[in-house]
């Protein structure tokens, strides 16, 4: 049977009489809150079902702030939770946003070695561009031909080139019967200090003095005591002191027409010469070796004589330097060498004369005959004088010539001189 409790008396209810409204001060004043209770009074006595007596009164409550209290008073928060207060610096500074470190991603190993390889065959190019021009100049210095030829006379203001073309009938490059070797052009380029380039053509029939043998034509100086007394009889005969001495062989011209693919060549009539087997119908044409020696060698069908043929050989030269000069033979380099060897083969330098002063010569020679340049022959007063021994010759002007090779000499002359 269950235990069962006797009811215990129940203690009576308050009433509602007299008491105060929530909130309102109690009736004495602080005398009367002081007498208020802080707990609720003690409750009749209860057991558990084992019959133990438990409390019937609740703790004791702990006495709340008023709302004053609580709206005039900051809460208490422990140290550790204080608000930290920053100084004005770091006031003004927005705060940073922490980004994270990215790691570059290590470059493939492939990637690398061919890289590598890159360099190393642009290493190899540059050095060959290096390495190939001046391999081929010295290659080229070496294959010069030299000659005695200077006279070692006082130099004149400038720089001053004699370029003659050489005939030798014996290599088979002329069918005439003249025997031996000619001297049949003779071109006086001079590059002055300041002023325009000039190239003068002394006509091979010159009346002139020939030292040790008097009064001649001027090629037969050559005949006579070879490039250096041809070297002594010009420097005589304009003033100027020769620098560097260049013999052209016309069998090594028909050599360089074909190295470089041909020549364009221009004359304004017809011609049908069977001493140099040139045919040609007035105009501009193309020209190979064959042709071009023909064009240059032929004088009996020329108006001009050996005025005419002058002009030809020199249109030749240029023709020949402005081929070499193209981007086309420039920037091919299986054809530098064989160029190069027909053109040191047909020519023949004083021993003082190198490659590079070759190649200063070419760029004189381009000046003279370009748009700015000079060129012609000096003031002739008759074509075909006959002083009696030595056949017809050429007269230069005894009144001008002088002078024209003073302003030649110091890089003065002007279009004017050479009409």
């Amino acid at each position: 049977m269950p235990p069962s409790f006797a009811p215990g008396g129940s203690a009576p209810r308050p009433d509602a009489r007299g008491a105060r409204p929530v909130g309102a001060p109690p009736a004495g004043g602080s005398d009367a809150t002081r007498a208020m209770p802080t707990s609720r009074p003690a409750g009749p006595e209860r057991r558990s079902v084992h019959g133990q007596a438990q409390p019937t009164s609740q703790p004791p409550r702990t006495a709340q702030p008023s709302r004053a209290d609580a709206q005039g008073a900051a809460p208490q928060r422990p140290a550790a939770y204080a608000p930290r207060t920053s100084t004005p610096a770091e006031a003004a500074t927005p705060p940073r946003r922490a980004e994270p470190q990215r790691q570059p991603a290590p470059a493939p190993r492939r990637r690398r070695r061919r890289g590598r390889w890159v360099a190393a065959v642009v290493v190899v190019l540059l050095v060959l561009l290096l390495a190939w021009p001046i391999g081929l100049l010295w290659w080229a210095n070496g294959r010069i031909s030299h000659v005695s030829a200077l006279s070692g006379a006082a130099d004149t203001p400038g720089t001053t080139y004699l370029l003659a073309g050489s005939d030798s009938r014996a290599d088979g490059a002329a069918d005439d019967a003249t025997e031996g070797q000619r001297s049949d052009t003779i071109m006086v380029l001079h590059k002055p200090a300041s002023g325009p380039a000039a190239l003068v053509s002394l006509p091979r029939d010159t009346y002139t003095d020939i030292p040790g043998y008097g009064a001649a034509k001027l090629n037969a100086a050559y005949s006579y005591g070879g490039p250096e007394l041809l070297v002594e009889t010009v420097e005589g005969l304009t003033g100027l002191t020769v620098d560097h001495y260049v013999e052209i062989g016309m069998a090594g011209v028909r050599d360089v027409v074909d190295a470089v693919g041909g020549v364009e060549l221009c004359l304004d009539y017809d011609v049908d010469d069977w001493r140099s087997d040139l045919v040609w119908e007035a105009g501009c044409h193309p020209a190979d070796g064959e042709t071009a020696l023909a064009f240059a060698r032929m004088r009996y069908s020329d108006p001009e004589g050996d005025i005419g043929r002058t002009d030809r050989q020199r249109q030749l030269v240029s023709s020949i330097i402005s081929e070499v000069a193209t981007p086309s033979t420039i920037l091919d380099p299986r054809g530098h060498v064989g160029l190069i060897d027909s053109a040191l083969s047909a020519i023949v330098v004083d021993d003082d004369t190198g490659i590079i002063d070759l190649g200063r010569m070419a760029l004189a020679f381009r000046s003279a005959t370009g748009a700015d340049g000079l060129i012609g022959p000096p003031p002739i007063a008759d074509l075909n004088y006959q002083p009696g021994g030595v056949g017809s010759t050429v007269l230069l002007d005894p009144d001008r010539a002088p002078d024209f090779f003073e302003r030649l000499a110091a890089g003065e002359l002007t279009e004017a001189d050479f009409e």
